[in-house]
């Protein structure tokens, strides 16, 4: 989902097919404190940004707290939702203009990351979001448990902030 600072909800934009999953460009500095699991996810759209002709997003620490702290949190209250996303986003220092979110889970354990990407690209809404040409900076947070019946799952949150 992806809204703009001060206004209600928008369009979805066009869609364009395709997806690399190896990429292979350094990570900048930021990304330091993201897990092995985050850097997987954050290296996987990158390069589906790369194969359709987009700028990488960046780490940033800010939506990276956010999206941590949503992905920890649904595993701990067992529920699979955006819920109060603007209060969350600008509770966690979002600046925009505009925020987009991603949101998913599996009970995969191997691959799930790429799993998730798969997810993503396949979904219209969710590929708008991973696709936006005006986003710049990212937050990834993975968080893995007991959740909807399963012994292990693993959820994932991502938090977009640009134009």
């Amino acid at each position: 989902m992806s809204w703009r600072i001060g206004s209600r909800r928008r369009g979805r934009p066009l869609l364009a097919a395709g997806l690399a999953l190896a990429f292979a460009a350094p990570l900048p500095a930021a990304a330091a404190s993201l897990r092995e699991q985050e850097r997987s996810v954050l290296n996987g759209v990158n390069a589906a940004r790369s194969e359709h002709g987009l700028p990488p997003v960046t780490p940033s620490a800010r939506l990276e707290r956010s999206a941590r702290f949503h992905s920890r949190d649904m595993v701990a209250r067992s529920y699979f939702a955006h819920g109060p996303f603007w209060q969350r986003m600008l509770r966690f220092g979002a600046r925009g203009p505009r925020l987009g979110e991603d949101l998913a889970w599996t009970a995969v354990s191997k691959d799930a990351t790429e799993t998730v990407l798969r997810l993503w690209l396949a979904s219209p809404t969710h590929r708008a979001v991973l696709l936006r040409p005006g986003f710049r900076r990212v937050g990834i947070g993975v968080a893995a448990g007991p959740f909807m019946g399963f012994q292990r799952a693993t959820i994932v949150t991502a938090d977009f902030e640009g134009t």
